[in-house]
């Protein structure tokens, strides 16, 4: 099986493409990436989470690069994503890699690049890189032992989780948070958020009630990532203890998930709106907003709102970095729960992401329910409906063929203004809703999102998708 990026990096099932002899397949085209680019005498980091295989398959690219006389920093703890990202950025290396699946079932492992700055490879890197690995002859890949790398000094062992949470503690009103003596729930699932973000809750004094703490390669028979199916127990944690906040990270913590003071599960787009609004407003920063086609317009209407405007680019985080950077916006984010703000790493953070909302809850002295009422009430309502299908390669094909090549579309009920095919099809109505028809990059699925002022209007608009390209049979 053959080496393929997705919007999230590479990732497999294990066993089947996930195996030694395509990691290390992977990391001999990268080798041979940097000796071409001239960058191999600046090294690389690989960390990894607690997945299955992670540590091992971060050990086997190690040897990899060992044997072609590359320096390699290894994390030698099970440690965030945003880590990984923030020490490239940091320390000026030209690649990092990070293994793992992020939020994918317990069956797959994967691995992400990072490139020059932290940010998430782009399509023209990961496209150079495949390029690469099929350049790789058989009996290219050569390994050296772990320990005689490490004794040789190819192989450093490391573990830079001070300075990145230094780097977090250093950027959030800890002061404003330690007085307001706030009670906060926290669910890793089973993840590698555990440490940091609990050290940095109790460094700003907060009481903190934690649960799916333990290392659990299966995440408790659940997706390790934070939605409202995943995060029951949370909310449970949130009202029995009567708790300010309810934080869950994904499994390797690049995203959050959010329980209101209520009980109540905030969609990832609500999570995007409250922090652009916190920050243009309590923080008085000043700029635009990004978020990838899939997300809220409720942005577009904040923005607005400041005298700013709200970007939209393709789905694959690496779009909202770079548009970030050629913005200066202030924030950027997915409706899959990502985001990252201006001054931070170029990536996904949900650890940032957390301690900016316990720190908005501090600075504003407000409930988190009832910062997103006054939003409401300023900006009106939005309802999004989410759907997830899967289908054969046959049908895929069918599918892609009616709605990319033929642009059909479904007898719409409401009056169109546009349509666009940036990345997937994707309606606008006059009335301001939207509807999107796209594959998953990372699973095989086809998704479909639609926001509508009303809430019933956006399910019918998903059954008319639904009936139209008959999924429901598929």
């Amino acid at each position: 099986m053959g080496i393929n990026f997705g919007t999230g990096g590479w990732r497999a099932i294990i066993g089947d493409g996930f195996t030694k002899v395509n990691i290390q397949l992977l990391a001999k085209a990268l080798c041979d990436k940097m000796k071409a680019e001239g960058v191999a005498g600046k090294g690389i980091v690989i960390g990894y989470d607690r997945r299955f295989l992670a540590k091992e398959a971060m050990q086997w690219a190690a040897m990899v690069f060992a044997a072609e006389g590359i320096l390699t920093e290894l994390v030698n703890k099970s440690a965030p994503t945003p880590l990984l990202m923030f020490y490239v950025m940091q320390h000026n290396l030209p690649y990092g890699m990070m293994v793992t699946a992020s939020h994918n079932p317990a069956v797959y492992n994967g691995i992400k690049i990072f490139t020059a700055g932290g940010r998430d490879a782009d399509e023209v890197q990961t496209a150079d890189i495949e390029r690469f690995i099929a350049a790789v002859e058989p009996g290219d890949v050569r390994e050296m032992e772990y320990e005689a790398a490490v004794e040789a000094g190819l192989i450093k062992e490391i573990y830079p989780l001070n300075e990145y949470i230094d780097n977090i503690i250093s950027a959030i009103r800890m002061v404003k948070i330690r007085e307001a003596n706030l009670k906060v729930a926290f669910d890793p699932m089973y993840g590698v958020s555990k440490t940091s973000l609990n050290t940095i809750l109790h460094t700003a004094r907060c009481e903190v009630v934690a649960i799916h703490e333990r290392h659990d390669t299966l995440f408790g028979g659940k997706l390790p990532s934070p939605s409202a199916a995943t995060l029951r127990s949370l909310q449970n944690a949130v009202i029995d203890g009567k708790c300010d906040i309810g934080l869950a990270t994904d499994g390797d913590a690049d995203r959050i998930g959010v329980i209101d003071d209520n009980g109540r599960f905030l969609h990832p787009n609500d999570i995007l709106v409250l922090l652009y609004y916190y920050l243009v407003k309590y923080r008085n920063m000043e700029g635009a907003v990004v978020r990838n086609i899939a997300t809220t317009h409720q942005l577009d209407r904040v923005a607005e709102s400041f005298g700013q405007v709200c970007h939209e680019v393709p789905v694959g985080f690496k779009h909202i970095s770079a548009k970030i950077a050629e913005a200066d916006a202030v924030l950027g984010g997915e409706s899959s729960g990502g985001l990252t703000i201006r001054g931070h790493i170029k990536g996904k953070d949900g650890i940032y992401a957390a301690m900016l909302l316990v720190e908005m809850i501090a600075v504003t002295g407000q409930k988190i329910s009832r910062i997103y009422a006054d939003i409401e009430a300023e900006y009106g309502s939005i309802h999004m409906e989410e759907r997830d299908y899967k289908f054969t390669q046959g049908k895929r094909a069918e599918i892609y063929t009616t709605l990319m090549e033929k642009r059909e579309l479904p007898v719409m009920t409401e009056p169109v203004e546009r349509v666009s095919y940036l990345d997937g099809s994707k309606v606008y109505f006059q009335n301001g809703g939207w509807v999107l028809a796209r594959f998953s990059g990372t699973e095989p699925l086809l998704r479909i999102f639609c926001e509508m002022p009303c809430a019933q209007d956006a399910v019918e608009v998903c059954n008319l998708y639904e009936g139209f390209l008959d999924l429901a049979s598929s």
